[in-house]
């Protein structure tokens, strides 16, 4: 009786509400109109676009510039590198005599310690990739390499040039290199594996053809003119990276005081750590790489002691060369075919390939024979690399991918560095590489095998997470059910009472 007693009074608050309700649309519209929800309407408008960004990307138009511009990045950064046995030469023959004891050990760090600045300095890259973007970090990047390596033809010993060269000019190639494989993935995912190949390949031409270019180079005009020539590739590197145009949004900025700077959180990345997977895959691969740059150093000396020095050891890079860039063609596009972390099996086997083809070198007493090892290394040496920027993608995730292969790269540093001189020293004490290329061997066959490990970790953590999201729905929909009968309770007891 009490409620029915109030029931005209409720109408009449009923009806005092009802223009309340409608006025506040209209009340809202006014203040959209007037501004004052300035903050709100474009939060949504930027989630919509981003989400539009991440997830359709071009697959061509100004992104095939971009491969091109990474390819040449590629290929002028570790076509030099992997022709630096030839320079290593000519290095011997220029700073000391080439029956020196520790010559070969010495000479060796300037090529070893270049090429282990390069992934180094990864980790810093990502970094300034993250704050700076991918354009300004490559053409500043090559810019340094440009000055390092100019600065590397004015130098009349070997100390000097472990600055110059093995630092200055690696680090340049360091910052412009990364963002190289970033890019893509702004404007390639279904095409990725054979954009990646595409553009590693580019490493793979030049090494076929700086050989020979070099070789005649340093007959007409020297050492130091042969730098300055190459200094040419670097400037041309600078004006490609200009290209690097983002299409994904940059990421907010959480910082209390607003400036451009993110959080610390933002900058050193922990999250990808916290995968099992790309822990492994980060302890694997710079296991696997101890001997991995020991041929491109010495095989051009073990060759002219083993089969003199008029033997063509420039084709024996050249070799390299071409299966390298035909396996990174290959092999890039067989990578779009296989699903997740599986790819992480054709890494497996490139190194057990690798490994296995450094210990026939010493066993190959015929010229052809060595031809025969070249090529199966370059090939499978193709697949190693073209698949590095898709593993990432997998194990991590597009968002982390820069710094993940950055941290990952920055590992690969002490490997990269310290095999080459390990192998001189080997040489310059025992008086043959034929142990060292034995020993050069077995850290991608052992590297490999700790890989296996990844797809069983993933497929474990996919399960379990999967056994996570059930057992979460199961508890959400008895919630559901138990709310329903707590509603259906009240209302028959409401009419009970009416």
């Amino acid at each position: 009786m009490t409620e029915g007693n109030n029931m005209p009074e409720g109408d009449t608050t009923a009806k005092d509400e009802v223009p309340a309700e409608e006025k506040r649309p209209q009340e809202e519209e006014e203040k959209k109109e007037n501004g004052d929800s300035k903050v709100t309407v474009p939060e949504q408008t930027s989630a919509t676009d981003t989400e539009e960004v991440e997830f359709v990307h071009p697959e061509g138009g100004w992104g095939w510039l971009v491969m091109l511009a990474a390819m040449w990045c590629n290929g002028s950064v570790f076509g030099i590198q992997n022709a630096f046995g030839i320079l290593f030469l000519s290095l011997l023959r220029e700073f000391g005599s080439e029956d020196d004891e520790d010559l070969r050990f010495r000479t060796a760090w300037v090529g070893s310690l270049s090429m282990g600045m390069i992934f180094f300095c990864s980790p810093i890259v990502s970094v300034f990739t993250d704050v700076l973007g991918c354009r300004v970090t490559a053409v500043g990047g090559a810019a340094v390499g440009l000055v390092g390596l100019l600065a590397s033809s004015f130098v009349t010993s070997l100390g000097p040039l472990y600055f110059t060269y093995g630092i200055v000019f690696a680090c340049g190639c360091s910052f412009a290199y990364q963002p190289s494989l970033v890019i893509l993935g702004h404007y390639f995912k279904k095409r990725l594996g054979l954009v990646n190949g595409i553009v590693t390949a580019g490493s793979s031409i030049f090494t076929i053809t700086l050989p020979f270019v070099l070789s005649g180079l340093l007959e007409k005009v020297g050492l130091q003119n042969t730098m300055r020539v190459l200094c040419i590739l670097m400037f041309v590197l600078m004006l490609a990276g200009f290209t690097y145009r983002p299409l994904l949004p940059v990421k907010a900025s959480n910082s209390p005081t607003g400036s451009r700077c993110p959080p610390m959180s933002q900058v050193f990345n922990l999250n990808i750590w916290k995968s099992l997977g790309y822990r492994i895959w980060a302890f694997g691969i710079p296991a696997a790489l101890y001997g991995y740059f020991v041929p491109y150093v010495h095989l051009m000396k073990h060759v002219e002691e083993r089969f003199g020095q008029d033997a063509s050891k420039e084709v024996l890079l050249m070799c390299i060369g071409i299966t390298s860039g035909v396996g990174r063609l290959i092999f890039g596009r067989v990578a779009d075919y296989v699903n997740g972390v599986n790819k992480v099996y054709l890494q497996v086997t490139s190194f057990f390939v690798i490994g296995l083809m450094s210990m026939m070198i010493p066993l190959c007493n015929i010229f052809g024979g060595l031809i025969a090892v070249c090529l199966l290394m370059g090939l499978f040496d193709g697949c190693f690399i073209c698949i590095m920027a898709p593993i990432a993608f997998e194990l991590v995730g597009a968002k982390d991918v820069s710094q993940a292969i950055g941290f990952l790269l920055g590992l690969m540093s002490v490997p990269m560095t310290v095999g080459p001189p390990i192998a001189g020293f080997l040489r310059d004490r025992l008086g043959s590489y034929d142990v060292a290329f034995y020993l050069a061997g077995i850290p991608p066959i052992f590297g490999g095998a700790v890989l296996c490990l990844i797809p069983w970790v993933e497929a474990r953590r996919k399960r379990r997470e999967k056994e996570a999201l059930s057992k979460d729905q199961v508890a959400s929909q008895k919630m559901i059910e138990h709310e329903k009968a707590q509603g259906e309770a009240r209302c028959k007891t409401g009419e009970s009472v009416l």
